[in-house]
């Protein structure tokens, strides 16, 4: 399956509990460039992830990853690497046990790259992967990454608890690995600013569903953010209110962006930024309003 993408998800359904499920899952990215999977925290964001992984099965649909149709053959997990928002490393292992344990593993292992890494992440090779903090087990596993010479790495709200210094190094980590421009990146995350230094594509998912996914100008230039008095934004017609926001002073709403011309002229228009648009998206549906 000859391909320039580096994973396409089409019409991809799984069931993830009693009360939760992928529905008609579809986006894709082109080798080179990064993904920002975006999403509140039970969107399914993780549940994607896995099942392009092959980490759980489709209940339907198909996903392609590095050319292959998944899951693949058993050596194609050797051009992926995986960031989780945990260690999956056994905490009692020295960073020396570490590449020891999984070289093996691995056919394009590289041990000066490895030892480069643990020097430029000013990780100590004696240290225990226990004692190491939030950023610097980040730090630990993109080094197991990227010591095998991935060519898709996948992070799982790799951000998610890390101060701003530690969150701006792993971004330029990530910036770096693009160099390569056959490496690719998908990125899961609810912090939309990690994407603005980094991302390419954009998708945006919600309930298990897909609402949006295109280039990031394209994301952006999709929606307006609205604002005005307390009755403003009531009794549209032809508006769909995304995330809607009413106070005794005023509300605040997503619109798309070929709606807004059907405001009022007391309705403030305005372009929105990308923590905006998720914060709209995955709030809670309330009276008044349309949540996607």
């Amino acid at each position: 399956m000859p391909s320039d993408l580096a994973f396409a998800l089409r019409g991809v359904h799984a069931t993830a509990g009693p009360e939760f499920a992928l529905r008609d899952v579809s986006f894709e990215l082109p080798t080179g460039y990064v993904m920002g999977l975006i999403g509140a925290n039970g969107a399914g964001k993780t549940t994607t992830i896995r099942c392009l992984l092959g980490m759980r099965g489709i209940d339907g649909g198909e996903i392609e990853l590095l050319g292959h149709r998944a899951p693949g053959p058993v050596e194609l997990r050797q051009d992926v690497g995986v960031v989780l928002d945990h260690s999956y490393l056994v905490g009692e292992w020295r960073l020396a046990e570490v590449e020891r344990t999984l070289r093996p593993f691995y056919q394009r292992w590289d041990g000066d790259r490895w030892r480069h890494l643990l020097d430029e992440f000013g990780l100590d090779p004696r240290a225990k992967v226990k004692d190491l903090s939030r950023g610097r087990s980040m730090k630990l596993m993109i080094a197991v990454a990227l010591s095998h010479r991935a060519r898709l790495l996948v992070l799982d709200e790799p951000t998610s608890g890390l101060d701003p210094v530690a969150r701006d190094e792993l971004v330029g980590i990530i910036g770096e690995f693009l160099l390569d421009e056959g490496h690719s990146v998908l990125f899961s995350t609810h912090i939309t600013t990690d994407l603005d230094r980094i991302g390419d594509h954009l998708t945006i998912i919600h309930g298990g569903q897909i609402i949006r996914a295109g280039t990031k100008d394209e994301i952006l230039n999709a929606y307006r953010v609205v604002r005005g008095g307390p009755d403003d934004l009531t009794g549209l017609i032809g508006v769909e209110l995304i995330g809607p926001r009413r106070t005794a002073t005023g509300a605040e709403a997503l619109v798309h962006t070929e709606e807004a011309d059907l405001l009022g002229r007391d309705v403030l228009v305005e372009a929105p930024t990308l923590e905006q648009i998720a914060v709209h998206i995955g709030a809670p549906a309330r009276t008044g309003g349309v949540t996607r």
